[in-house]
């Protein structure tokens, strides 16, 4: 489970999360919607102890995040494809991860070839198209077979095929039971993907709920507006 109780941060006078408090169930896949500037990302940079939060918590499996031994095996995040050394192979760049946490050299081998990646594991990551870097970095949130997921818009740069494979895969590991959330601003993409949803704006929680009673009497795309226009807070 992943909890979220109070969370505020502050950048001088600016508040990018404000008191927000939501849980992340197991064996779901929890959407995590709202507009740009929402305090989405600040959000997940927080759970995962990027940024340090001005008041609250993040809980990760009960623990926060700078708590745990070998974290990728507990926690698997892609926030930024783009954050890594672009001039490694993408080989290379698993297995550093991988011998960071004690993880075999055979598990990245397996993972390039469920990525889809394979065939460029010796291309240097600059060489790689945003597709394929984004395929690398859920790789690299699967390095360590972990319980709990975090994808921020995993579906950018990915074609059709990538975009059907990357919510199979999140279908799959919800269903394993492992708690799968993912931040997205493709309104029709999670209507097809989550089971729940978390909304916010302007840093606060709007709403949270299953998607069917979310989307029960129109669209998603309809609520969601209502929801973070104003009419719902």
């Amino acid at each position: 489970m992943i909890e979220v109780r109070n969370l505020t941060k502050r950048y001088g006078d600016t508040t990018a999360v404000d008191d927000l408090s939501f849980t992340v169930q197991p064996g779901l896949v929890t959407g995590f919607l709202g507009p740009n500037g929402a305090g989405k990302s600040t959000t997940m940079r927080m759970i995962v102890g990027l940024d340090r939060p001005t008041r609250g918590e993040a809980l990760v499996g009960g623990r926060r995040y700078d708590r745990l031994d070998q974290p990728l095996r507990h926690v698997g995040v892609l926030l930024d494809p783009g954050a890594v050394h672009h001039g490694r192979k993408a080989l290379d760049h698993l297995r550093w991860l991988a011998a960071s946490n004690g993880i075999s050299q055979q598990r990245v081998v397996e993972l390039l070839e469920q990525v889809g990646l394979g065939g460029v594991r010796n291309k240097r990551i600059r060489a790689l198209s945003l597709g394929m870097k984004q395929r690398l970095g859920v790789a690299a949130a699967l390095l360590g077979d972990p319980q709990i997921l975090m994808f921020d818009e995993p579906v950018n740069g990915l074609d059709p095929e990538g975009v059907r494979w990357i919510r199979d895969l999140m279908r799959g590991l919800a269903e394993e039971g492992r708690t799968v959330f993912v931040s997205s601003h493709l309104m029709s993409e999670m209507a097809l993907t989550a089971d729940e949803v978390v909304i916010v704006a302007r840093g606060q929680l709007v709403k949270q709920t299953p998607m069917e009673a979310l989307t029960e009497n129109g669209s998603l795309e309809d609520a969601y507006l209502e929801l973070t226009s104003g009419r719902g807070l």
